[in-house]
């Protein structure tokens, strides 16, 4: 049987702290990472690498050379967040155990081309906010979502207590 993933995916990252921190969430909840061309920055450059930590070996990811290379190669149930949805993002059932889920967000000056979004209307959303600010941070927008989709399948294999420790800090 096959293992059923969440994913995130970004199209066309600018950013290379962003995708760091991102990578960093992906390791953190076993989350696969999908990176489309082109993107804004180069895989080795160091301030992605101090973004991801020291964890960058443990993640996994993919790069793909455009948003059509991605979804012939990627088949599950997509989800599309842009400042132009209109559900927010709880509002989606994410608790289906028999599909991979993609978590799919745009680059952070533009988003997701609005040609993609118009064949998706129905799995696109927005994270509410207020009118004072356009967007949030992408790698904040991926973490609330990703643990949101965490959170409606019980945090599946996620640990609820510090693994390096035999007791935990407040029982010192």
């Amino acid at each position: 049987m096959t293992k059923i993933m969440i994913n995130i995916v970004l199209l066309e990252p600018e950013i290379p702290t962003n995708t760091g921190n991102i990578m960093r969430t992906c390791v953190a909840t076993n989350t696969k990472l999908h990176l489309i061309k082109p993107l804004g920055f180069k895989l080795d450059d160091s301030s992605l690498k101090r973004s991801g930590v020291n964890y960058i070996d443990k993640l996994d990811y993919e790069v793909y050379e455009n948003y059509k290379d991605f979804i012939n190669k990627n088949h599950g149930i997509y989800y599309f967040y842009s400042r132009y949805g209109h559900r927010p993002h709880s509002d989606f059932d994410y608790s289906n155990n028999e599909h991979n889920i993609y978590l799919i967000f745009g680059k952070e000056s533009t988003g997701i081309p609005k040609n993609i979004l118009k064949d998706n209307l129905e799995r696109v959303a927005r994270i509410p906010m207020t009118d004072n600010v356009r967007s949030l941070n992408l790698s904040n927008c991926c973490a609330i979502v990703v643990y949101e989709v965490l959170r409606q399948q019980n945090y599946n294999c996620l640990l609820f207590d510090e693994p390096h420790k035999s007791k935990t800090y407040l029982e010192e």
